[in-house]
């Protein structure tokens, strides 16, 4: 799991490495939420100045901005916003008003909106939750070892062509053989993690979206908008979509520098570490700032930016390709659904956890990849975290 818009995304996939290997640090608990306090709000003040910068692209005077915890939120925002609406978004709009609960507006989110003096959403950002991250990490690390599984299977295979003395095209293998070798592979691959041997590249298992921006506007704007970042001397565009069908937007991956000592003074500014004493760090630490916590800080992070018609925007969220849609079909196209990917995504959203909870202090990973457990063990696991009772029963 290698987060571009983290600035310690090196030493979070190095431990990330670690657990799921089960090499556990005794400061990983302190370390990893420091990391989290740190790099979330490099993200989010870059996130907000990013933003700002693409506005002044616009004919938009002044603006408002509004934090986002709920979708309900967001999609309140959008009804208020279509103001001349045209027949199909009249119809989302009034479908909504009428049962908003269908509509997920309970589904968290940690963003914030940007309205012009109309009362109109221009733009906003978001920076993905922790069960998201932890989500993605599973669908890029599960196809990452599906493949490994794969290749071992397939040398299984080739062995036993080479024992009888025949090409491996022409072996014809029993589906019960194919699995049982499919089971011997992953076997293998988990052993290796046990073991200390198996490790991840980079390529495969990066995550460039964890922080993103919106901008809703018509197309020319649009276009304005997309020239600016490819035409600004600090910003690298490494990556293009154009996304088509139910789903209708542009979106860039931009590399962008953030700037230490503005957001230095701005974490002291705000008082921002009052919104991290339940963490498990006093307040006298946290009023220490961020400056000793930056070292091996990376100066350049990750954003995705997304170009979008307020059109396109309603039908995201209220239409054909509402967002929640599209997160549980993602969620049904894993290729590789064993135990073994599971269990990344648990230890995944089992860090974020530690990350964010009053205990920084963990004696032991409650998950290992080459073990079996159901999604109870982990929210278990999680309660704990918090001090709740460790046991549900009703006896």
């Amino acid at each position: 799991m290698y987060i571009t818009s983290f600035v310690h995304r090196e030493e979070l996939f190095d431990m990330v490495q670690r657990w799921l290997c089960n090499r556990l640090d005794p400061s990983d608990g302190l370390r990893v939420t420091q990391i989290l306090i740190c790099d979330g709000f490099i993200l989010g003040e870059t996130l907000d100045s990013l933003t700002k910068l693409l506005l002044t692209t616009l004919p938009v005077q002044t603006y408002r901005t509004q934090r986002l915890h709920f979708k309900g939120e967001l999609r309140d925002i959008i009804c208020r916003s279509a103001q001349a609406p045209n027949p199909r978004m009249a119809e989302l709009v009034a479908s909504y008003m009428a049962n908003p609960d269908f509509f997920y507006k309970e589904a968290p989110v940690d963003g914030t909106a940007y309205l012009d003096e109309a009362d109109r959403l221009v733009a906003l950002y978001r920076i993905k939750r922790p069960r998201r991250i932890a989500e993605k990490a599973n669908r890029y690390i599960a196809g990452h070892i599906f493949r490994m599984v794969q290749n071992r299977a397939r040398q299984l295979a080739e062995e036993r062509a080479q024992q009888i003395g025949i090409p491996l095209e022409h072996l014809l293998t029993p589906e019960e053989e194919m699995e049982r070798e499919f089971t011997l592979a992953e076997e293998m691959i988990a052993s290796a993690f046990k073991e200390g041997k198996a490790r991840f590249e980079r390529p495969p298992v990066t995550i460039n979206d964890v922080g993103g921006i919106k901008c809703i506007a018509d197309s020319l704007s649009l276009h304005r908008i997309e020239e600016f970042m490819l035409q600004h001397p600090d910003f690298t565009v490494f990556e293009r979509a154009e996304h088509s069908g139910s789903y209708r937007a542009r979106s860039l991956i931009i590399d962008v520098p953030w700037d230490r000592d503005r957001i230095c003074w701005s974490f002291d500014e705000k008082r921002a570490w009052e919104k991290y004493t339940n963490r498990g760090i006093s307040e006298t630490e946290l009023r220490k700032g961020l400056d000793h916590l930056l070292e091996g800080a990376e100066p350049r992070i990750c954003i995705e930016v997304t170009l979008t018609t307020f059109e396109e925007l309603v039908e995201s969220e209220l239409g054909r390709s509402i967002h929640e849609g599209r997160i549980i079909n993602q969620r049904g196209q894993t290729a590789y659904t064993g135990y073994i990917p599971m269990n990344v995504e648990f230890l995944v959203e089992y860090l974020f956890a530690v990350a964010v909870s009053p205990q920084t202090q963990i004696d032991r990973l409650p998950i290992k990849l080459w073990g079996r457990y159901l999604p109870d063990t982990i929210s278990h696991h999680i309660r704990r975290l918090y001090y709740l009772p460790e046991h549900d029963a009703l006896y």
